[in-house]
């Protein structure tokens, strides 16, 4: 979780790079969050944002919010939906209708972000002890995804929970909200964006992670965040990830 805060009257505007989390932002702002994306749809307020949306953008000014970066095999209790996240940006409110509001009341009132967080954690835990947990093989192979890095081929995953290929396609689009193979590849390019943000070159991350060329990389990275290897590099919307950046000043993380 973390909390960001901007107090200016300057169009606060963010490129949202993807990551293999589906990411939810509670607008806590006297006047709404616009968050646009790449279908020119807009949604005003709290939002989330599924695995690998492309082209969103954030716009506001004097903005104050929460986010909460969640496990989509945690996402898919405490939301209740997955494939109709997949490469979407939803109203909170149509997910946990007058709970959406009430928390975000509770949010508002509260006195500080370790407050807020622990509010968060606590609606948080609620809806996941109360929403409907994703298949165990499901759940495996999202998590050899993310041990692998991306890396791991989908036939063998498919052949370690004993489904046949078709079955592992079927229920984890289901569940998830992507295919596996996008969903793995979404995980090498979070990797490989980190890399990018550290400093390595195009190619040595090309050549570390097992793109086949530089070019592949380009390709991979053009794909999900549109923009270039570089410009990936330099983002902030991963402002909240310690390896990548150090947190700046209008940023409370828990």
């Amino acid at each position: 979780m973390a909390g960001f805060r901007a107090r200016t009257r300057e169009l606060f505007d963010l490129d949202v790079v993807p990551y293999p989390a589906v990411t939810v932002a509670v607008d806590l702002s006297d006047g709404p969050i616009a968050v646009d994306d790449i279908s020119g749809g807009r949604q005003n307020g709290s939002v989330v944002v599924g695995l690998a949306a492309s082209g969103v953008r954030g716009r506001g000014r004097d903005i104050e919010c929460l986010q909460v970066r969640l496990s989509p095999v945690v996402a898919h209790a405490v939301l209740g939906v997955s494939s109709e996240l997949g490469g979407m940006v939803v109203s909170l409110d149509d997910l946990w209708g007058r709970d959406a509001a009430r928390t975000q009341e509770q949010l508002r009132a509260a006195g500080s972000w370790d407050d807020r967080f622990a509010i968060a954690e606590a609606a948080l835990v609620r809806r996941h002890e109360a929403g409907r947990a994703v298949e165990p093989e499901v759940a495996f192979v999202w998590g050899q995804m993310v041990t692998s890095l991306g890396g791991v081929r989908v036939e063998r995953l498919a052949a370690e929970v004993g489904w046949s290929r078709k079955r592992l396609w079927s229920r984890f689009r289901a569940q998830i909200g992507l295919s596996p193979k996008r969903a793995a590849q979404l995980v090498r390019f979070d990797h490989a964006a980190h890399r990018l943000a550290a400093g390595h070159s195009a190619a040595q991350v090309a050549a570390e992670i097992g793109y086949v060329d530089q070019s592949h990389l380009h390709r991979d990275v053009k794909a999900f965040a549109g923009v270039t290897p570089t410009g990936v590099a330099v983002a902030p919307w991963l402002a909240v990830d310690d390896v990548a950046w150090a947190a700046p000043e209008y940023l409370s993380k828990a």
